[in-house]
């Protein structure tokens, strides 16, 4: 027991674990290590991650950050994209934002554009001071809803030399606006006193009351872009325990701070290169294609993906444009 002990002080040395049982939704690769890391964003929130790196690497490495969907964790799509990365070349991240997953915070499931904006900052603070990563090649990835954090961050963090999105939703215009922008004004403000009173309540009740989820089992009658969703967080092809779409809902009062803190406002002023992916097919395409009508420069891309829905860009490999992924960051972490 003594020597067990001292093994896993010895195995947290320098904010890491091994990452011994693997618990992901997807293979593990013989090409690669992970790691289990912990680092402090600047609101003091302790977060996890698990840190991908190519075995018997003896060099810098250009580094990427990776965290989505909005509501899932690493152990999903986020790690699926680091290990692929990392088997080509890349020390990555995947990590779990604030308020969810293995990272702390206080109350849990909880989301906010400020908060989950300065997670990708606070990864790039830990990669930079990594002896076996490259400070000035640093690129950052978002899926879904993290899509639209890392577009966000990459406005403000100049350390970040290259952004990819996959599959992006604005937060914001979904939880202002609704689904294909059909909530108004008057809808907005009877949302936003249903929600504040619901604020009233937690406070009385000491508890926060959680939001409506994914259903336990589908009717049939739910919108196409429900049981994508359903069918990735809900069955074994993605379901993890710690996902707030696949155990659990967000807590209810969520969308008040998006509603009135457009998280991509200052986009058009990302100096970086930037890759936005999105299906065909996907439901959300339409946050995509008008995030990137606000970038500017020759050093952005948008990238359609043919007869992809939006939850295939979470682990379907066959429509997963690695290869594509793969040389924008060579290209622009070099």
């Amino acid at each position: 027991m003594k020597h067990l002990l001292i093994l896993a002080i010895v195995l947290m040395i320098g904010g890491t674990t091994m990452a011994n049982e693997w618990d992901k939704t997807f293979p593990k690769s013989d090409k690669v290590n992970v790691e289990k890391v912990y680092f402090k964003n600047r609101y003091g929130i302790k977060l996890a991650g698990d840190l991908y790196k190519p075995k018997n690497a003896k060099e810098k490495l250009p580094a990427i950050a990776i965290s989505g969907p909005f509501g899932a964790v690493k152990e999903q799509a986020s790690g699926l994209y680091a290990q692929t990365l990392a088997e080509r070349g890349f020390i990555t991240l995947a990590f779990d934002p604030s308020f969810t997953g293995e990272s702390e915070g206080q109350p849990r499931d909880v989301a906010s554009p400020d908060i989950n904006t300065e997670d990708f900052s606070a990864a790039v603070d830990f990669l930079s001071n990594r002896d076996d990563a490259d400070a000035e090649k640093i690129g950052i990835l978002g899926i879904c809803g993290f899509g639209g954090m890392g577009l966000n961050a990459a406005s403000m963090d100049t350390r970040i030399k290259a952004t990819v999105t996959s599959t992006m939703y604005d937060m914001s215009r979904v939880n202002a606006n609704g689904y294909f922008d059909a909530t108004d004004e008057k809808a907005r403000y009877e949302l936003r006193q249903t929600l504040n009173k619901q604020r009233t309540e937690d406070f009385k009740n000491g508890t926060y009351a959680k939001g409506t989820g994914l259903p336990i089992k589908l009717t049939g009658d739910e919108p196409l872009f429900v049981k994508e969703y359903w069918k990735y967080y809900k069955t074994p092809r993605g379901f993890h325990q710690r996902a707030i779409n696949s155990n659990g809902n967000w807590n209810m009062t969520t969308p008040l701070s998006f509603m009135t803190m457009p998280i991509l406002s200052y986009s058009s002023e990302i100096q970086n290169a930037v890759l936005m992916i999105h299906g065909e097919k996907a439901h959300s395409r339409y946050f995509s294609e008008d995030a990137f009508k606000k970038l500017k420069g020759n050093n952005k891309e948008l990238l359609i993906i043919k007869n992809a829905n939006h939850v295939d860009l979470y682990d379907n490999l066959d429509k997963i444009p690695f290869e594509k992924i793969e040389s924008f960051f060579k290209e622009y972490l070099k």
